[in-house]
């Protein structure tokens, strides 16, 4: 089976290559790297010993993009390319409502005038606003997104709900993902913000090897275990995977499936400190400061449907994630 992947040089678009193409699929990455490098593209070729298509592109150009789907007459789509910072999306909503907004807008066009089996969406736990209660379950309450980027990926599942109910033959996943973290075990791909991080791993990685004088924890008060944030951090290796099951399971209706992609255990920032320098013999500069407006006390996910709709595990834990992800940053300062 033939799969476009857009943003399939990022972060989560390149692990999922890794883990389409070990599982006898055909991925054609779609990405015009603007918050990736094509380095990663080089890197993808040594970790899987093969070539396979790309076209930079960017992927709301409808007519650019039905040429594409035109020459190569794919079976299936998986939609990651999007901007992804809270932060930056309060300050620049805009952008975020086109680029996360209008482009899978464009795409659906696409996919409409050459239809496919499956469309695996990047979705994401903040359509779930600031939950009231964790585990977070797929029948939490969707509360008001507390950032434009949040309201994006709401937007997002409604559009590709409404767009099941008039095509029914192709198989919706929506996948919410909570907290991606880590890189690939051989340290050739992995999580690469272009400016400051607005994540938590690669600015502890930063700080690590020195392009950050510290790192602030953004507050020790809230009601927590030690005080600071609770995350659901889930191997990005694992999240590729889920993925690929999606496609491997999904079955045309005119409802998505909507799944939760998390471990199902939450770890403090703190905690989340303390295991790198642990598993990787590195002390950490880092001092506490303000709370960061937004920031829910707690939020990890009930995995249970995933579990039984796709047969997904996660096989990584966080020090496995964390170790990865200095071996990654690592290997960056030599390119």
């Amino acid at each position: 089976m033939k799969i476009i992947v857009t943003g399939g040089a990022g972060f989560i678009g390149s692990h999922t290559v890794v883990d389409l193409l070990e599982n006898g699929f055909e991925p054609i990455i779609v990405d015009d790297f603007r918050n990736s490098k094509p380095f990663i593209l080089d890197n993808l070729k040594k970790i899987l010993n093969r070539d396979f298509k790309s076209y930079d592109i960017d992927c709301g150009d409808v007519d650019k993009l039905s040429v594409v789907f035109k020459k190569e007459k794919p079976d299936g789509i998986i939609h990651f390319a999007a901007d992804k910072a809270v932060n930056e999306s309060v300050n620049n909503p805009l952008k975020y409502y086109h680029n996360n907004i209008t482009t899978l807008v464009n795409i659906l066009k696409v996919v409409e005038k050459y239809p496919i089996k499956s469309f695996v969406f990047s979705s994401s736990c903040t359509v779930y606003g600031i939950p009231k209660n964790v585990p977070v379950s797929e029948k939490s309450p969707i509360q008001p997104a507390f950032s434009p980027y949040g309201f994006t990926k709401q937007v997002g599942e409604q559009l590709l709900k409404d767009f099941a109910l008039t095509n029914p033959k192709t198989a919706i996943s929506l996948l919410r993902y909570f907290n991606p973290i880590g890189a690939h075990p051989s340290g050739l791909i992995g999580e690469l913000p272009l400016g400051v991080p607005n994540n938590l791993i690669p600015f502890i990685t930063q700080t690590a090897i020195g392009i950050r004088k510290s790192l602030t924890v953004n507050g020790n008060d809230y009601e927590t275990p030690d005080g600071t944030c609770i995350r659901d951090y889930i191997h990005v290796v694992d999240l590729a995977s889920a993925h690929v099951l999606a496609l491997k399971n999904s079955k045309r209706q005119n409802e998505p499936l909507v799944v939760n992609i998390g471990t199902g255990k939450g770890s403090s920032v703190l905690e989340v400190i303390n295991s790198f320098e642990k598993v990787n013999g590195v002390k950490l500069n880092y001092s506490i400061g303000p709370r960061r407006d937004g920031d829910a006390p707690s939020v990890y996910a009930d995995n249970s449907l995933v579990k039984k709709m796709l047969g997904w595990e996660n096989k990584y834990n966080l020090d496995d994630a964390l170790k990865h992800a200095w071996q990654w940053e690592k290997n960056l300062a030599d390119q």
